[in-house]
């Protein structure tokens, strides 16, 4: 059952990761030295994306492993946790402080974020 669910995902975040970033299959067939025919069956499902493919698309969209196959919403993973929001505090840190919270100092941090979003015109 596990893996219908992750084979589902996984299918339909490469074909979004392709619309999203204006690709055509092609082209991203050509990034994993394979043909169109053939990228397109790992969209479908028809074949298993290899471990290598999955990493070469993970880099060539500057995405994790994890994104792809639906097991995390962050796209960054390690790489965006390890980032550095202040000289010594980083986004790991934030996501570590956030998590020792109880929920309604989450709830007031999701709120904060959100008003400062909104200041930002974001």
């Amino acid at each position: 059952m596990w893996g219908v669910e992750v084979e589902k995902s996984v299918t339909q975040m490469l074909k979004e990761l392709r619309e999203d970033n204006d690709k055509k299959q092609k082209e991203v067939a050509a990034v994993l030295g394979t043909t169109q025919q053939h990228y397109s069956k790992y969209e479908t499902g028809e074949y298993e994306i290899p471990l290598r493919a999955l990493l070469a698309l993970a880099d060539y969209y500057q995405v994790s492993t994890d994104y792809i196959t639906g097991r995390t919403s962050c796209k960054q993973g390690v790489d965006g946790l390890n980032r550095a929001l202040l000289p010594d505090y980083t986004c790991g840190d934030l996501v570590s402080d956030a998590l020792s919270l109880n929920d309604n100092g989450r709830k007031t941090l999701v709120e904060f974020v959100a008003f400062a979003k909104s200041k930002d015109g974001k």
